[in-house]
């Protein structure tokens, strides 16, 4: 009487109620009388499972991280796994092998397995900014991974939590990182203050251009005035040699004019122009020719005789001419 119980398992417990070595029944949530002598059950959990798991791996440079996630799982095939592993319950319902536990383990082993593998292909700066590839990698890999499928169990998700270099490397990267950042700001003055010089550059350049501009204008200006005055004086220029063409012009009038008066004479004798031109003229004048003519002809005159009288009258001075009469005396 005493050898009859009672199981009642939960809808996320798999049941298998084995009799005398074999299976009696088996499913999710039964509830069932057994014979506790000549029975033995088996239950498999078949909720989500949280393992959490933190290691520490090596990466391609030889540094070493600290690695911390989570993986999830659930068992999709119960019967695979009972036939694995010793999940049989006391009549208390207590587990007599820790091998479910063992499980756990062997998942994390396995996931670590994968880890390392991954670690090994990256550098430490690489492991630590790639934690959602890796987590992707690594979950692809343990869902495609033999030892999971043997197992029958079905990965639902693996997260990592953080992936940490040692203090050591940590306080070099903190440092490196630091300088860099230091050295962006020194980059980011420099280059503003390059940025001044260069503008201020061109604020000279374009004070210069102006400058330059403004000489030019000069330049054309006084090029204007210069071609100005030229264009002037080759007025005044022409204008002289119209001048000198008028006035030599003039004097060919004048010549041809005095050329033209002095024909009719120019075969006479001086002595009858003379004659011509002082008809009329003082009597001395006359004198003083004719004894020009005598003095040229001296030697056909035998004598010569001069009166007194001639000869004062000739050498006499005349009065002053006066314009005006004299004023009379005063007091007559």
């Amino acid at each position: 009487m005493f050898a009859i119980r009672f199981m009642k398992a939960a809808p996320t417990t798999y049941v298998l109620h084995f009799k005398n070595g074999r299976l009696r029944r088996e499913g999710p949530g039964l509830s069932f009388f057994y014979y506790a002598p000549t029975s033995t059950i088996v239950t498999v959990p078949l909720a989500s499972t949280d393992a959490p798991f933190a290691f520490q791996e090596t990466t391609a440079d030889f540094q070493s991280i600290a690695i911390q996630g989570q993986l999830t799982y659930r068992v999709a095939d119960p019967k695979r796994l009972a036939s694995l592993l010793d999940l049989s319950i006391t009549p208390q319902g207590a587990y007599r092998s820790d091998d479910f536990r063992r499980l756990t383990e062997r998942l994390v082993q396995t996931t670590q397995t994968l880890m390392r593998a991954e670690t090994q292909k990256q550098t430490l700066r690489e492991a630590l900014t790639s934690s959602g590839t890796l987590s992707v990698s690594l979950l692809t890999a343990l869902k495609a991974s033999a030892s999971v499928a043997q197992l029958g169990v079905e990965i639902l998700n693996l997260s990592l939590l953080a992936i940490r270099p040692t203090p050591e490397m940590a306080k070099a990267l903190e440092a490196e990182a630091r300088e860099a950042l230091q050295r962006r700001s020194d980059e980011a003055i420099y280059a503003r203050r390059n940025n001044a010089v260069e503008q201020e550059r061109l604020i000279k350049e374009s004070e210069l251009n102006t400058e330059i501009a403004v000489e030019e204008k000069q330049r054309q200006i006084r090029e204007t005035q210069m071609a100005a005055e030229i264009a002037i004086e080759q007025q005044r220029a022409a204008l002289t040699d119209q001048r000198v063409a008028n006035e030599r012009k003039d004097a060919d009038s004048r010549a041809y004019a005095l050329e033209a008066t002095l024909k009719p004479v120019r075969n006479m004798d001086w002595k009858t122009l003379m004659m011509v031109f002082q008809n009329g003229g003082d009597p001395k004048m006359m004198i003083a020719l004719a004894f020009q003519e005598m003095a040229t002809n001296a030697q056909k005159i035998g004598e010569l005789n001069i009166s007194p009288d001639l000869l004062n009258s000739l050498i006499a001075a005349k009065p002053p001419i006066h314009i005006n009469p004299p004023a009379p005396p005063k007091g007559k």
